[in-house]
């Protein structure tokens, strides 16, 4: 379907439909997810950084996938390396409505599985950072070296991560039935064979969603004359972190707070992996492609996720507007970035 022949108006109220099936189908994912992994005693962190990381994040791999196909990479750049630091911020949107007066986010939500996955999250993000500098001549298997590096640190880390969050976790007898491992907080009903089908239909709707998401997007931009990079790293991130908005606040409101900063994390950990499918869709090195603009948005993610890291260790119960000391700082940081990152457009 060709969106270009809609005005701006139908375009808007396709934009913003499609965020609102995002949003709902995010809801849904979440008990679904909550149910499947306390059935497979997958522990918390793990669902979220596995199901609920790349469910999310079926988006980002529709605009990365399309943006290849076409070979116009500014926006679609832009959203994976902005996404990464406005999903951050989303765990302010978390520790706010989610979590409220009772304590900061990362007091409630905090282990080493966690810590863990900030740790992959950095590395990963540093690697983007000198993939940039890296010669886009060096190709291996239509891509670079380093978009594989980065594909095996997040295999790694999920593998890593999987049997942590087991040794951490409560051990479940075999057979036992979902009715009697449903979280105490979960509104799921139904067995696991329901859980798998809304998390099936949940995903089909959220990809669709993103696609139409982007292309009505991508067009709007351009007839209201914003930059790609501009676009990209801001609204399009905004609309695309949704599902982390809709599921993170879920999970929190279903007490399953390591779930909700594990979504955060492992879908940031996730988006770079997006590279290597775009390099290898296109037939060349995207990575090698970035942008001062990006490398911006790169290291903004990394700081923006070391300031939470450091709310885990240092365990604060000091709240401002309902929101931790480190939640404060997130935003704070991210506002002046977004200063930035417009001055630099």
């Amino acid at each position: 379907m060709d969106f270009s022949i809609f005005s701006s108006i139908t375009l808007v109220v396709i934009f913003l439909a499609c965020t609102l099936i995002i949003w709902v189908a995010g809801v849904k994912i979440t008990r679904a997810v909550d149910a499947i992994t306390t059935y497979f005693n997958l522990g918390e962190a793990f669902g979220g950084m596995v199901f609920l990381a790349i469910v999310t994040n079926l988006p980002e791999i529709a605009i990365t996938s399309v943006a290849a196909y076409h070979k116009d990479y500014d926006i679609a750049i832009s959203n994976l390396l902005g996404g990464v630091a406005i999903q951050t911020v989303v765990l302010v949107l978390i520790d706010v409505f989610g979590v409220g007066r009772s304590a900061p986010l990362t007091l409630k939500g905090h282990s080493r599985v966690l810590i863990l996955e900030g740790v992959a999250l950095i590395m990963i993000l540093t690697l983007v950072m000198m993939a940039k500098q890296f010669p886009s001549q060096m190709v291996f298997f239509r891509s670079t070296p380093l978009e594989w590096l980065i594909l095996l640190i997040w295999l790694g880390s999920v593998f890593s991560i999987s049997r942590l969050a087991k040794m951490e976790g409560r051990p479940v007898d075999d057979g036992t039935k979902l009715s009697t491992l449903r979280h105490p907080k979960s509104p799921f009903r139904g067995g696991i064979q329901s859980a798998i089908w809304v998390l099936a239909i949940g995903a089909i709707l959220t990809l669709l969603a993103g696609w139409a998401l982007e292309y009505s997007g991508e067009i709007l931009s351009k007839r209201w004359n914003i930059s790609g990079v501009l676009f990209g790293g801001t609204i399009l991130a905004l609309a695309t972190a949704l599902p982390e908005i809709s599921t993170g606040i879920a999970s929190a409101k279903l007490r399953d707070y390591n779930m909700a900063v594990s979504d955060i994390f492992g879908g940031n950990a996730f988006l770079p992996v997006l590279f290597l499918i775009a390099s290898l869709i296109s037939g060349e090195a995207v990575i090698t492609t970035l942008s001062q603009s990006d490398m911006y948005l790169t290291g903004l993610g990394i700081l923006l996720t070391c300031i939470y890291m450091v709310g885990m260790v240092l365990h604060s119960r000091r709240q401002v507007f309902q929101m931790g000391i480190d939640s404060l700082c997130v935003l704070l940081t991210y506002l002046l970035g977004l200063l930035g990152l417009w001055a630099m457009a």
